[in-house]
């Protein structure tokens, strides 16, 4: 009778937390101020990696990941421990970013490669609609085709800033000197006007040079002081990751230049730095996928002039589609959302007033996550449906299609995980007979439900779907993730999901991606290597 009461009090304070939650995420955010004086906007500065996963940069204690600039925005402002993308690939990612909205919400945006629709507006739209001279340099929202509704190529985030280049430092890093640019665009923004720029690095995103760390002597394996237990500890995974880290180091040091430039012009006072990645390290397990490393992405935030009490870590539970309605309402800007009523994200403005640090709004105890079709590598370039909640240090996953291989087919490489040194070595150990574990964990079909523990179990190792001790929760989870996505009009929810693999991919070939894959593009690309193919 007592533990039945018990389970009984679980599963009411998980709904209730839950309802609190969602009902606060439905707030119409588009009803702001006026718009204040052009003196009083903030500028705007979003700088993204591509692929970097948390707790990987030197402000959450890793001691191997160098990263100074993000170090300072922390200190300096505010470092959130919870912060969340909805969909943990570039393009979908990208989308709810610009929108502030989750990714079943965005019709083919939900998507990777996909024809964005017309009908939704971006921030950085908004913003130039609004006094903003907006502009950006490198990797906006891709993969895909952006057109408005007359059929012209968008500027999803404004006018482009390209001509600097530099000698990159490894093979696979870019050219581009995103600093640099991001000058010339300061000197082109007018003197009576806020701006509005988005630093897209292409870093650490693969390919990368393979132990170009160690050729620099940067560091060295040891100085890893823990590899992931989905993945097994060899010197050949330690480089590879020593090699992210280089990357991620190469981000950092251009997002320390442009802070520095604002420094030394005097506008770093009055400008809004926030610092992100779009989804988790392109690493077996996490870009792609729904588990801790996927979706959970470093963020921080400085603002001199408008964040009270800074150096404060915040514990909040953060979605990255509480950032467009922030870069809104801090611009004094009403955007009336097209197609629905009101947009899920909510602006992170009491946060930036409040002085209190850990959890500053008890409202915010949960996100929701999800995938569709991503790289594809099945039949008819089926996705692999998920959905998902991670609530007050838990996480629970819905997946639709249990029958597919969720990284993609054995015949065409498991295709929505990068190829890589550490896949490489993962499906070698399996061909050898010493390891399918680690195979299971990245690449092996998957229940129909998972819940995980993740203060105890930040790996996610130990599925406690199914067990009586956890039947309460796992129902209350459950329960809020599918009223919260029936609220947004998520068409899993009222049976209409396959709309999602109906989507044409932006691609102009004849041929669906799969038949593309098994025709060899996919190794002539990069995006696989050979020995990643199985029977």
């Amino acid at each position: 009778m007592l533990h039945r009461h018990r389970q009984n009090s679980i599963t009411h304070l998980v709904a209730c937390a839950s309802l609190l939650f969602f009902a606060g995420q439905s707030r119409v955010w588009s009803q702001t101020a006026a718009v204040p004086p052009a003196a009083a906007r903030p500028n705007i500065l979003f700088c993204i990696a591509d692929d970097a996963s948390w707790p990987y940069c030197g402000a959450y204690g890793c001691p191997w990941v160098e990263t100074p600039a993000f170090d300072r925005v922390a200190r300096q402002g505010l470092l959130f421990d919870n912060a969340f993308t909805p969909n943990a690939k570039c393009a979908p990612s990208r989308a709810c970013i610009l929108t502030g909205r989750n990714s079943w919400q965005l019709k083919e945006a939900a998507n990777h490669w996909c024809y964005f629709p017309a009908e939704f507006k971006t921030y950085c739209e908004a913003l130039a609609e609004h006094g903003y001279f907006v502009g950006e340099t490198g990797k906006d929202w891709a993969p895909g085709v952006a057109r408005d509704a007359a059929g012209k190529p968008r500027r999803m985030v404004g006018q482009p800033f390209e001509r600097r280049t530099v000698q990159p430092p490894a093979k696979h890093i870019s050219g581009n000197d995103y600093a640099a640019n991001f000058a010339d665009f300061l000197d082109a923004a007018p003197a009576d006007q806020p701006w509005c720029f988005w630093y897209g690095s292409t870093e650490p995103h693969r390919a990368y040079e393979f132990g170009v760390s160690l050729k620099n002597g940067w560091r060295s394996p040891e100085d890893i002081d823990h590899v992931p237990a989905y993945w097994p500890d060899t010197e050949t995974v330690r480089t590879d990751m020593l090699d992210y880290a280089y990357e991620l180091k190469y981000f950092d040091q251009h997002l320390g230049r442009m802070l520095d430039a604002l420094e030394a012009r005097g506008t770093l006072q009055n400008t809004l730095v926030v610092v992100t990645a779009d989804n988790g390290m392109p690493f077996p397990r996490c870009k792609g996928q729904a588990y801790g490393v996927s979706n959970h992405l470093p963020l921080a935030i400085m603002w001199p002039a408008g964040i009270a009490q800074p150096g404060r870590k915040i514990t909040d539970y953060v979605s990255f589609i509480d950032l467009a309605p922030t870069f809104l309402e801090v611009a004094g800007v009403a955007w009336e959302p097209a197609g629905m009523a009101a947009t899920p994200g909510r602006s992170l403005t009491s946060i930036f007033r409040s002085t209190q640090a850990g959890q500053v709004d008890p409202q915010r105890t949960a996100v929701l996550i999800g995938k569709e079709r991503h790289d594809v590598g099945r039949p008819n370039d089926a996705g692999y449906p998920i959905r998902g909640i991670v609530q007050s240090g838990w996480l629970y996953l819905r997946n639709y299609e249990p029958t597919r291989w969720p990284a993609g087919n054995p015949e065409t490489g498991y295709l929505n995980c990068d190829g890589s040194p550490t896949k490489t070595e993962i499906l070698n150990l399996k061909r050898s007979g010493a390891s399918v574990n680690y195979w299971e964990l990245s690449f092996g079909m998957r229940p129909s439900e998972e819940l995980y523990h993740l203060e105890t179990d930040p790996a996610c190792l130990q599925n406690l779907a199914g067990r009586a001790d956890m039947a309460a929760r796992q129902s209350a989870m459950a329960a809020a993730m599918e009223s919260a996505l029936r609220a947004e009009g998520d068409p899993r929810m009222s049976g209409e999901g396959d709309i999602f693999d109906a989507y044409p991919y932006a691609d102009a070939s004849g041929k669906d991606f799969y038949q593309r894959f098994m025709a060899g593009e996919a190794i002539r690309a990069g995006w696989v290597t050979p020995s990643d193919f199985e029977k």
